[in-house]
């Protein structure tokens, strides 16, 4: 008995540990963004007790917050405004969230209860273009949007991001499409039900999990993406991770700007999760198990 309780508490203490360090880098990330320049170069640095300044938010989204201090800013903020690249970033995070899914899932249900020639071929396939290093297609992309007029613009970084989480949005929907008993389908079929009634009715709702946890993946897959935000965007349209870059001028990186924007930057994850936290448990580990 005593061994087994020295034994829970250790274990606990040891979840604890890890916890802590995995979520230190975060918390030192929050606290930068409410110091001022002086505090975020002190040596030691100033972890637990520092001067807070509301500035690196007022400049980074434009807006003015005297009411909770008396110095304030113009609304507008300066060369660090960012408030629209989050506006952008959020519409193609949520539309091609919404698209990825949407298709995956018609993709999925056909590839895990419609038998047809090689099948698993295709699937295979699907797999293989999810190992293809994004940099191998970037420039062909961009002449193709170039071409087409999809060059900064929303739609055309929807659909690129769509498309790089569709092969993944695929796999992860069979998966649990496939943890779904067949016999549900063929007992509905031999009643009368058609394939859509079937899918729309019966096997999606079962499937609010597995959509939940791919939804999940694939937005924060898109609201990080790098590499085609940067090479299918000029002008009018930047994502965070982007115009994060451009906190690197001249004089120095303004890292209580940068640390304001990132900041703000986990809230639509962290919200986005927050709404699918029902399912998402059990849709990560319906694929694992079969039936």
């Amino acid at each position: 008995m005593r061994w087994s309780r020295s034994t829970s508490v250790l274990r606990q203490i040891a979840a604890w540990l890890a916890v802590g360090v995995f979520f230190f880098p975060i918390f030192f990330w929050v606290t930068t963004a409410f110091k001022p320049a002086y505090e975020i170069f002190n040596q030691p640095p100033s972890v637990w007790t520092f001067d807070v300044t509301l500035r690196n938010f007022e400049e980074v989204f434009g807006i003015s917050l005297g009411f909770l201090r008396q110095q304030e800013v113009l609304p507008g903020g300066g060369n660090f405004y960012m408030a629209p690249r989050l506006l952008d970033s959020l519409i193609v995070g949520l539309f091609s969230t919404a698209l990825a899914v949407a298709v995956a899932t018609l993709a999925a249900y056909a590839l895990s209860r419609m038998a047809f020639r090689g099948r698993h071929h295709f699937v295979n396939w699907v797999l293989s273009t999810r190992m293809m290093p994004p940099v191998a297609v970037a420039i062909p992309m961009f002449f193709i949007f170039r071409d087409t007029g999809l060059m900064d613009t929303h739609l055309g970084l929807i659909l690129v991001h769509a498309l790089m989480n569709l092969p993944l949005a695929v796999l992860l929907m069979k998966s649990f499409f496939d943890d779904i008993p067949a016999e549900i389908d063929e007992s509905a079929l031999i009643d009368g039900a058609s394939r859509w009634l079937i899918f729309r009715r019966i096997v999606l709702p079962m499937a609010k999990g597995g959509i939940a946890a791919t939804a999940v993946l694939c937005f924060i897959f898109s609201w990080t993406e790098f590499l085609f935000a940067l090479t299918l965007t000029q002008t009018s349209l930047k994502t965070v991770p982007v115009v994060s870059s451009t906190f690197v001028t001249s004089t120095g990186t303004a890292w209580g700007n940068m640390a304001a924007l990132g900041a703000v930057a986990m809230v639509p994850a962290f919200i986005f999760i927050l709404l699918v936290q029902r399912h998402l448990v059990r849709g990560l580990t319906l694929g694992s198990l079969k039936q």
